[in-house]
């Protein structure tokens, strides 16, 4: 601390209005460097994830960080000018340290910058070639912390379906396959640490409470993440337990909806040393009741879609010396939706004429064991884990003019992994990466129709896929401004299937091609991988990258019998230039274009019996350009904007022969014909144009009261459900919005936002039956919402 008593470079001297709510380290000093322009460097991971109470009004920048380190027990450390670096208070040496080696400490990571730990290798973003989003967990718990769905307001990048909490799929950077819960697996790998939260199920809409950060890597990342990451991943980074001190948060909320029911919303967190700087608890529950507002005058009911989400998590952290910890998790959500959120297109708005419920529900849970620490400079990391998924869904399936018919679809999912690394990095981004994932993955699509209390079992399906995989990478600093990287992941799947509650009047022939078809098989898939970095300026950098990704096929019903789909891939050439540290610089914008070639593409239609099945339609092209912006117009006051365009096409569509049944016979002509049309369609749920533009206001008041204000506007343009004549229909071209406001009261905050200003009808979504029941169906906004709520923070 002595030697920061030396004269300081303006940028430190100067007072600045600084707020930062209670959090981590890492959030902290992350906001500071925005705030006031300042490089600060956290290489202690421990240090990172400790807690600190809120700190509030105007302090040079070396102030702000003295009381962050008194506050976490670290000290301060200048770097040069403007730039620091926080590590954790050195102890007294007592007789036992004498008598251990002394480990070598991982190499500094350069200040200035964020780490983007999704990269597996804690590189800085000045290190990585590709888009990467690092959204802080403070800034998503504004106004309450909701689902996936906060994150996609804030992006361009990301788009979603709609049929509501726990249903939806995610998409990333345009790649996009279909509206339904099916047997193919998803096209975004979601991420709790370094596992996965699903395989193929949807996403399970995890409430975005108590985080560090989320990270979004757009895609494909094949060679670190395997399958299903073809658009992208995304990565929840959680505030790990505590042991140097106690404290926790409460938040509470309700909220009203234009035309709806009202709603209310809460969160807890706790941290709990057992043991001082040894053994610590963290304990995170939350629960929200959101209110409805489709009516059914069928049934005469109002407000019918309200959705109860209940969830938390558990996470025990131990020290075990030598720099080496053991960490237990445990996270579960529980959602229940009374009706689902779609209308008919041509009747009264908000209303829609089912003579069912059409409720849903999904569960969740995960348990995880990870160990992490250092052998001499290199890093190791063991993260396993047990996941199950399960999500129930009702549909109406009436005919026009026909009796009352109802559809229910069950997808069970039970999951084992093991994700085990060890990497070493080195200041200037060159280093390297080996690991060895495993994967097993079971889960089982049952369906069931005919009229509502007496619904007769339909033919499902069960798929298995057991992964086995090894993969690296490495970097190395080629010239002083060049920094080269290449990996490769080699993946063994062995997959496995059976049709469930088949037909009992089936022929010789067809029971003898269902066993082929269902036979156990296996497939090695190499997966390679290879980036350019380019320093044009000290603030400026191009990149070049090439990466690829896939999905393993599996078992699909069609009418009465199963068949296979073939597994698809794609490659992406990926050219970005990036200038400025966002939120830390006065300007920071990126540009990128990528185009995918996307073969054999994954994707669902609806088959002779009206129900969704799944084939291989053809072969893709996408290109995407995506432009980031933002400028810090005044102190505490920053606007960004983004834009994102996809052009997307489906050509060389399959012909007759993915579109086989299990008896030899060629499917309908409406089947065929999809297929064909597929040739003229854009890739579904995919909008050409998605914009956003967003403000955000920071001040600290008199009497240490401070004000935050946070706005946005998000466009999402036209584009289609799906291919084909029957789920071709229009979506999209809506503009939303929100505002948000906070003001500090000490240790207490109120806040008040608003959703949906204008208060749009708008379509996100064009379906809420695949069912053809005689009416054109629409997913609206949720109307405009105003929310009060109550923060507190010990």
């Amino acid at each position: 601390m002595l030697a920061m008593a030396a004269a300081m470079p303006a940028i430190a001297a100067d007072r600045v209005a600084i707020d930062l709510p209670a959090g981590t380290v890492g959030a902290q000093v992350m906001a500071l460097g925005r705030q006031a322009g300042a490089n600060i460097v956290v290489p202690d991971a421990r240090l990172w994830d400790r807690p600190v109470p809120r700190l509030r009004g105007r302090w040079s920048v070396e102030q702000a960080l003295g009381l962050i380190a008194r506050g976490s027990g670290a000290q301060v450390h200048q770097l040069g000018p403007g730039s620091w670096r926080l590590t954790p208070r050195q102890k007294a040496p007592v007789a036992r340290i004498v008598r251990r080696p002394v480990s070598i400490p991982p190499p500094q990571i350069p200040s200035g910058d964020v780490v983007v730990t999704a990269g597996k290798r804690d590189t800085t973003r000045d290190h990585f070639a590709g888009q990467v989003v690092q959204v802080a967990g403070a800034d998503l718990e504004l106004g309450g912390a909701g689902g996936t769905s906060k994150l996609a307001d804030r992006m361009t990048a990301i788009a979603s379906t709609y049929l509501g909490a726990g249903r939806n799929k995610l998409f990333i950077r345009g790649i996009a396959d279909s509206s339904f819960t099916g047997p193919t697996q998803a096209t975004v790998g979601q991420y709790f640490g370094d596992l996965r939260l699903s395989y193929n199920a949807p996403d399970p809409d995890l409430r975005l409470a108590d985080l560090a950060a989320v990270e979004v890597l757009e895609g494909p990342q094949g060679t670190l993440y395997g399958a299903g990451s073809l658009g992208g991943l995304i990565r929840l980074v959680p505030n790990a337990p505590d042991p140097s001190r106690a404290g926790g948060s409460v938040m509470l909320g309700g909220s009203a909806t234009t035309n709806g029911a009202p709603g209310v919303d809460g969160q807890a967190v706790l941290n709990l040393p057992l043991i001082a700087d040894r053994l610590a608890v963290r304990v995170v529950a939350d629960s929200a009741s959101e209110g409805g507002y489709i009516d059914k005058p069928l049934l005469g009911r109002t407000d019918v879609n309200r959705t109860r989400i209940l969830g938390g998590r558990v996470a025990i952290r131990a020290d075990l010396g030598d720099e080496w910890k053991v960490e237990v998790i445990g996270l579960g959500q529980r959602i229940r939706g009374a009706d689902s959120q779609y209308a008919d297109r041509d009747g009264p708005p908000l209303t829609r004429s089912a003579p069912v419920t059409e409720g849903f529900s999904a569960d969740f849970g995960q348990a995880q064991l990870v160990l992490s620490g250092h052998l001499g400079s290199v890093r190791f990391r063991s993260s396993s884990g047990v996941t199950a998924h399960d999500l129930m869904e009702r549909y109406d399936a009436t005919p026009p003019g026909g009796p009352v018919q109802l559809f229910a679809q069950a997808n069970e999912t039970r999951m084992q992994a093991n994700e085990t690394r060890a990497w070493q990095s080195a200041p200037d981004g060159s280093g390297w990466l080996a690991g060895f994932s495993y994967v097993h993955n079971r889960t089982r699509l049952t369906r069931l129709f005919g009229e509502p209390g007496a619904l007769v079992p339909r033919t499902g399906v069960v798929n298995t896929v057991e992964e086995a995989t090894l993969y690296g990478e490495g970097s190395l600093r080629v010239l002083p401004g060049l920094l080269a990287t290449g990996g490769l992941r080699v993946t063994h799947s062995v997959l496995d299937g059976a049709g469930e509650d088949l037909p009992a009047a089936l022929s010789l022939q067809a029971m003898a091609r269902l066993r082929e078809v269902t036979g156990r098989r296996a497939q090695t898939i190499l997966l390679p991988s290879a980036s350019a970095l380019v320093d044009l300026t000290p603030g400026a950098q191009l990149f070049l990258r090439y990466q690829q990704g896939f999905r393993p096929g599996g078992l699909t019903i069609e009418g009465p019998l199963v068949r296979r789909f073939r597994n698809d891939r794609v490659a992406t050439i990926e050219a970005g230039l990036r200038g400025g540290r966002p939120g830390r610089d006065r300007f920071d914008g990126s540009l990128t274009l990528a185009h995918t070639a996307w073969r054999d593409i994954q994707a669902d239609f609806i088959d002779a019996t009206g129900l969704p099945s799944t084939a291989n339609i053809g072969d893709g092209q996408l290109w995407t350009i995506e432009a980031l912006a933002g400028f810090r117009l005044a102190p505490g006051l920053r606007i960004e904007g983004a834009v994102s365009y996809n052009d997307s096409r489906i050509d060389e569509p399959s012909s007759a022969r993915a579109f086989t049944l299990m008896d030899g016979l060629v499917a309908d002509p409406v089947t065929a014909r999809a297929a064909i049309l597929a040739r003229l369609s854009q890739i579904p749920n995919i909008a050409r144009i998605t914009a956003r533009a967003g403000a955000t206001y920071r001040r600290t008041l008199a009497a240490g009261r401070d004000l935050r204000v946070d706005g946005w506007l998000r466009y999402v343009g036209s584009s289609r459900l799906g291919v084909g004549p029957v789920l071709g229909e229009l979506q999209g071209s809506y503009l939303d919005s929100g505002v948000t406001a906070r003001l500090g009261l000490g240790g207490y905050g109120l806040t008040a936002g608003i959703t949906n200003l204008a208060d749009v009808r708008g379509n996100r979504f064009a379906l809420g039956t695949p069912f053809t029941t005689g009416r054109d169906q629409v997913t609206p906004l949720r109307p405009r919402t105003l929310r009060i709520g109550l923060d507190a923070a010990f």
